[in-house]
């Protein structure tokens, strides 16, 4: 009987808990400031791919990367949530290092673009690699 009680007292508590209305949050994509990809790929392997990235404020929680794919071409973005709150911190010097994992999947060569920013002409800048697929 005290196991009953005691479940149900839980799920009270549980289920008087509310979300916060006033919170705003969305997605953003951040440019990536440097990649450290490997020379050449082999058909079947995983591999470890790091980039690095400025968060401008402390409001910004990493959401990994935002990836589009067309033939070998990948191309890639760093995806944030970032919530409106008025006590966010500036950290645009602080650099921030993450991985994801990629598996290669076919022969040739693969294009990597990474998102760097928007020139002064409003065009979308990329850090480029061509990564050839070896035996």
């Amino acid at each position: 009987m005290k196991k009953i009680v005691a479940i149900l007292g839980l799920f009270f508590i549980l289920s008087s808990c509310s979300v916060n209305e006033d919170a705003n949050f969305r997605l953003t994509l951040l440019p990536i400031e440097s990649v450290e990809v490997p020379d050449q790929f082999q058909l079947g392997q995983t591999y470890e791919i790091t980039y690095r990235y400025y968060k401008p404020t402390s409001c910004y929680a990493s959401d990994g990367v935002h990836y589009d794919s067309y033939l070998n071409e990948r191309t890639f973005a760093v995806r944030n949530l970032y919530r409106e709150r008025s006590s966010c911190v500036p950290t645009n010097e602080v650099l921030v290092e993450e991985t994801f994992q990629f598996y290669v999947t076919s022969n040739g060569s693969y294009i990597f673009k990474f998102w760097n920013g928007i020139n002064d002409n409003g065009e979308y800048v990329f850090l480029e690699y061509e990564i050839p697929v070896v035996n």
